[in-house]
């Protein structure tokens, strides 16, 4: 898998960060760098960690589904994208993932935020994902996102909320599609 793909992975499994971290900007009356830096790390090294476990528990399961290791990934990705894509109907008008900036809330938010990671994590190891680059990509993006979230959600609140979740889950999906298309040799 080239990297322009980990880094489209790593841009949807950030959207739920971003989103979290709009809801931490929006409930911040004044910005701090501390509290960007702080939330925006927390979710970017637990990205990458879950994105590391899931990889060994798949390294566990690969030697047993070696012949189906494309139609996981694609079903975990496509599973994921579709979650994304309905959580983002699902929402109310107004509600939102309240962020509170304590080190625990935001352990929490940022396991909360991860799980998808945890999937993505099984599937690179079933595809010989060099995994402490693909974790370093995804952690990095999260942080990233995370950060321009928070000042977002400071600044103009969820006006692109629903829309970017949505975009997210339908590049998820888009990458599982390639992933089984290139391993059953269609391109």
């Amino acid at each position: 898998m080239e990297y322009i793909s980990i880094i489209l992975i790593a841009l949807g499994l950030s959207i739920d960060s971003f989103a979290v971290s709009v809801s931490c900007g929006l409930n911040s009356k004044v910005l701090k760098m501390v509290n960007i830096i702080k939330a925006a790390l927390i979710f970017g090294l637990l990205q990458a960690l879950m994105t590391i476990i899931g990889w060994s528990v798949g390294l566990g399961f690969k030697k047993y589904i070696t012949g189906m290791d494309h139609w996981i990934a694609f079903t975990l990705l496509a599973i994921i994208g579709i979650k994304m894509i309905v959580e983002s109907f699902a929402k109310n008008e107004g509600e939102d993932k309240k962020c509170d900036l304590k080190f625990s809330t935001l352990i929490i938010l940022g396991i909360a935020t991860s799980i998808d990671a945890l999937a993505v994590g099984i599937s690179f190891a079933f595809l010989n994902i060099p995994i402490i680059n693909a974790a370093l990509i995804i952690g990095a993006v999260t942080i990233l996102f995370s950060s321009i979230g928070f000042v977002a959600g400071n600044k103009v609140g969820h006006l692109f909320e629903k829309g970017i979740e949505i975009f997210g889950g339908l590049v998820l999906i888009g990458i599982g599609a390639k992933i089984l298309i290139e391993h059953l040799g269609l391109i």
